[in-house]
């Protein structure tokens, strides 16, 4: 245990740190993000996300303290790792655990990352919503960001401990994906909406507290006669966390698809979200023309969900995580070049 609380805590620190520095490089005040600054700062998340993936691939057993094969054998049981040991090759079943850690990890990451594209998609319409200046979304998404760590660490070890105590949850998280990307494919064509007086979220806020349209200089609250109120910046970061919150349901579950190894699954969850902000501001003028991209979400669930539900199956011919790795960077791609090579009929009036 010791162990995984000196890697876990060492990885907080890191990300602590570099949080810091991003927003030294981002928070100068409130102005729009360029696109060159998104660009370099997304350029160093994916190289940090990498580099991780490397330190895995040397040192991965250092992480539940992996140094001899009775040990191995039990972490690979416990975590369900799709390998076999060689019980006469410590040196090299090590290296194969480590190998397919990383794995795991890489292919984790991709799909989490490849999600949060659809976090965009509704965040650049929540911003447009509630009218929010350009200026300040920077503000709005670092302190989203930190929520988003927060829940989505206590999603993560809760559904870890679920998935430990009750092994059948990982069919019931595999229906629910298989449900969402049949819905999220019949729905691909479905302008999205939100009306900001209406919303769920806002009317709790506004029952329960004041509430004034004011901007205030892009301040959270607003005082005014010795009372404070909720400026429509604070509103705004309530319904991203909470739209956070219902796509971790969908991107948790299927991280656990590929491990189920909780430390995993945090790190790739976490370096995902981490690089999200400035994914933000690098699609944010770009993101309608890659209308493909939710067929591809939309297929990208449905085959996460079919191997939660046919794991047992995948393994008995011999499906792989990295096969899995391969399939999700497919979808991807293709949906993307597809995006590219046929665009929407508008944009070809244009």
């Amino acid at each position: 245990m010791s162990h995984e609380l000196l890697f876990f805590g060492g990885f907080i620190i890191f990300i602590i740190l570099m949080l810091a520095i991003d927003l030294g490089l981002f928070a100068k005040g409130d102005k729009p993000i360029s696109l060159k600054s998104a660009a370099i700062m997304s350029g160093i998340w994916v190289m940090f996300a990498l580099a991780f993936g490397l330190v895995l691939y040397f040192w991965g057993n250092e992480l539940h303290d992996v140094h001899d094969i009775a040990r191995l054998k039990e972490i690979v049981a416990k975590h369900y790792h799709n390998i076999q040991v060689n019980e006469s090759d410590l040196a090299g079943a090590i290296k194969a655990y480590n190998s397919n850690l990383t794995i795991e990890y890489l292919t984790g990451y991709v799909v989490e990352y490849a999600l949060s594209v659809d976090n965009i998609f509704v965040m650049v319409l929540l911003f447009s919503s509630f009218g929010i200046p350009e200026k300040y979304y920077h503000k709005v998404l670092v302190w989203g960001i930190i929520g988003a760590i927060v829940l989505r660490c206590i999603f993560i070890f809760l559904g870890a401990a679920l998935i430990a105590k009750f092994g059948w949850i990982l069919y019931v998280f595999g229906a629910f994906l298989v449900y969402t990307g049949i819905s999220m494919y019949i729905n691909r064509n479905k302008e999205e909406e939100v009306d900001p007086q209406n919303h769920p979220v806002v009317k709790f806020a506004s029952k329960y507290f004041k509430v004034t349209p004011k901007l205030d200089s892009g301040r959270f609250f607003h005082i005014e006669n010795g009372v404070r109120y909720m400026t429509p910046l604070f509103l705004v970061l309530l319904v991203i966390e909470f739209t956070d919150l219902i796509f971790a349901v969908d991107s948790i579950p299927a991280i656990f698809s590929v491990t189920k190894d909780p430390y995993i699954v945090f790190f790739s969850n976490i370096f995902a979200v981490l690089g999200l902000r400035s994914m933000f501001f690098l699609l944010v003028n770009i993101i309608h023309k890659f209308h493909y991209l939710k067929v591809g979400l939309a297929f990208l669930l449905i085959f996460i969900g079919a191997k939660m539900l046919l794991h047992s199956q995948l393994e008995a011919i011999g499906f792989k995580t990295v096969h899995s790795l391969i399939v999700i960077i497919s979808i991807l791609v293709i949906s993307v070049i597809a995006s590219l090579v046929f665009p929407k009929k508008e944009n070809l009036a244009n």
